[in-house]
């Protein structure tokens, strides 16, 4: 294609009619113009890199930012949201219900913000799932009634970084409790309270063999943040429950290897 219809057709797009837009009406110099546009498109668009089906961008309060101070002078940062997970949302939707399932979509979603470094408010949990917020205050007492902490905005003022919950499962999992009653009480799918007791073995596995937690977290490809969650919670519940029930998870791991290499043989 030659030069000059390349050019054309750029000066045919929206990026370029406001390029021309901030140079000719409003007397930008070009450098000043491309920097003003390039800071538009990251705020407008986001950071560029590619999201799964269901998920989307939003901007919530930094970690550690006061809930006190007004929201135009709190340090931001861009999340992004899982607001439909796919056949797992399906799944706890079928075994547990609507209502279920918006419960279990708010424990992602402030799971989620932890982990990007980020809190969110009982309105950015309502915009998000798109109910009202007298709907999330609703479904947030019943939750914390039924023991489940919220790392909320407003519940992690005053003693840091809140757990997520995968951490209070894989508690709850310790201290007895069944995949079935584990999945009634938080609202998640047995499907997915048995996938997180699985990581939280591996974690201890490598951490049995003094794998340190950077180390770990690269060979199973998860947030050192999360590895660090599932130590603290071991070591809060270390009962002679808790290590019958790690040791007893940790030889159906190795079982399931040494059927694997068997059957690669």
């Amino acid at each position: 294609m030659a030069g000059t219809e390349v050019e054309r057709m750029q000066a045919k797009t929206v990026r370029q009619r406001f390029l021309n837009i901030l140079q000719d009406d409003f007397n930008q110099p070009r450098r000043i113009a491309q920097a003003i546009v390039e800071d538009a498109e990251s705020c407008l668009l986001g950071s560029g890199e590619e999201m799964q089906p269901g998920q989307m961008r939003v901007i919530l309060a930094a970690s550690g930012e006061s809930h006190a101070q007004p929201m135009k002078g709190t340090t931001t940062k861009e999340v992004v949201w899982t607001v439909d997970g796919g056949c797992e949302d399906n799944e706890v939707k079928q075994q547990h219900g609507r209502k279920a399932l918006r419960k279990m979509r708010i424990q992602r979603l402030l799971s989620e913000a932890l982990t990007q470094g980020a809190v969110a408010t009982q309105e950015d949990l309502a915009r998000g799932l798109n109910v009202s917020v007298r709907t999330i205050k609703r479904d947030c007492a019943e939750l914390q009634e039924a023991g489940i902490y919220l790392p909320t905005r407003g519940n992690l003022q005053g003693i840091g970084r809140g757990q997520t919950h995968k951490a209070q499962i894989v508690g709850r999992w310790l201290l007895g409790g069944t995949y079935d009653k584990i999945s009634r009480q938080t609202h998640h799918s047995v499907a997915s309270v048995q996938r997180y007791i699985q990581r939280f073995a591996q974690v201890m596995q490598l951490h049995r063999r003094n794998f340190p937690v950077e180390e770990i977290a690269l060979l199973l490809n998860m947030g050192q943040a999360l590895v660090k969650e599932y130590l603290a919670v071991y070591h809060e519940n270390d009962t002679d429950l808790a290590r019958q029930r790690l040791d007893e998870q940790l030889k159906r791991l190795q079982n399931r290897s040494r059927s694997a290499k068997r059957g690669a043989i």
